[in-house]
């Protein structure tokens, strides 16, 4: 799994492309029921597996996308954060999506929005991306504070109902969020 390819490191943080040995990790992160509480189902280790192999497969077709989170320190993998080309069944496609899933054992630190932060600025930087989206379902309290410290900001005409959540699920409605290079905070 291990490629060459874009690595963004921070103070605690680096943000790396996939291993092998991150399937186990990366599979208990979600398999638990609180991580996934907004989301449908929590995954298999088989679903994690696809998972990992399709986040590697968005660094091969566009050169960015979720990376695997370790803690510098430790060298342990807190969960992934990055930025990705939202889904072409989700209607703000076309654009780049910022997103994050960590451990819980890793919530509350500021490793969520340290690593965010990073590939915002990458994703402004590097990149020359002029808009950055971000979306969760309208419960999701903890996200939706994360996406205001990240100097995001709600978009109501754009929320939508996820057209992979079952109608009439409470998790069906998502709210958007979003940042322009211009005039974001630096």
């Amino acid at each position: 799994m291990s490629r060459p390819g874009p690595e963004l490191e921070t103070a605690r943080l680096l943000l790396r492309r996939w291993r092998e040995e991150d399937l186990a990790p990366m599979a208990a992160i979600n398999a638990d029921r609180e991580v996934m509480e907004h989301f449908p189902a929590s995954m298999s280790r088989a679903e994690v597996a696809l998972l990992i192999a399709r986040l590697e497969a968005g660094f091969e077709r566009d050169g960015y996308g979720f990376w695997a989170v370790e803690l510098r320190e430790q060298g342990t993998l807190a969960g992934f954060v990055g930025i990705s080309p939202v889904p072409e069944d989700i209607p703000l496609a076309p654009s780049v999506e910022v997103g994050w899933r960590l451990a819980r054992a890793h919530w509350g630190k500021g490793i969520a929005r340290e690593a965010a932060q990073a590939s915002l600025d990458h994703g402004f930087g590097a990149l020359g991306l002029e808009e950055i989206v971000a979306y969760t379902s309208v419960e999701n309290r903890r996200s939706r504070r994360l996406m205001e410290r990240l100097g995001m900001r709600h978009d109501p005409a754009a929320d939508f109902d996820h057209p992979r959540v079952p109608t009439g699920s409470p998790l069906a409605r998502h709210v958007v969020y979003r940042i322009a290079r211009e005039g974001r905070r630096a």
